[in-house]
């Protein structure tokens, strides 16, 4: 097995996100089909999976947002990882947030301190990954985007958030597919 530097990061990849679910990510099996090759693949120096939860006291417009979806974020199996993902578990922690960034958990940020790069994975590619990643840029972790392993609402909207990423390269990002990713390790 591969060992890499890097934190791999697994961001929501619950029931809710499937095909056929209220917030269906048509892509959301091929990305899952791509975390796990790498969670098979190498061994990384951390890995975490994120989930939203619904706060109790949300603040703002996140009032509004989890009135709207009080049906999802009362639903147990909606909120819940995937059933191809929780054998995976074992491998990492899971984090649980209440907002989009993922680099709002105290776990999170530490380990993206000492990793060499985050790797980002996961859904939504327009909402929890874009800014898990662009709070990561501000605070100067170098990411590496794997647009196979990323699902958003649309093939537009990824491809739209792909190129978003695409643009802080090389400074900042990398972006590649998870089968170039494995190549360099």
């Amino acid at each position: 097995m591969k060992e890499k530097k890097d934190l791999l990061l697994v961001i929501d990849m619950q029931n809710v996100y499937l095909p056929g679910q209220e917030w269906a990510c048509p892509s959301m099996r091929s990305a899952s089909d791509a975390i796990q090759k790498l969670l098979d693949t190498c061994q990384f120096q951390q890995v975490i999976f994120t989930k939203f939860a619904a706060p109790e006291k949300p603040q703002g417009a996140w009032k509004a947002y989890n009135e709207v979806n009080q049906a999802v974020n009362e639903d147990k199996w909606l909120n819940d990882i995937t059933e191809e993902l929780k054998p995976y578990l074992e491998k990492g922690k899971v984090c649980e947030k209440s907002v989009y960034s993922s680099m709002k958990i105290p776990e999170v940020m530490q380990a993206a301190k000492e990793a060499e790069h985050i790797v980002l994975t996961g859904v939504v590619a327009e909402c929890c990954v874009l800014a898990t990643m662009m709070e990561a840029i501000d605070l100067g972790c170098p990411v590496i985007y794997l647009t196979d392993a990323v699902s958003g609402q649309s093939d537009e909207k990824e491809a739209q958030i792909a190129a978003l990423a695409e643009s802080f390269a090389p400074v900042h990002t990398l972006v590649e597919t998870s089968e170039s990713y494995l190549e360099r390790v």
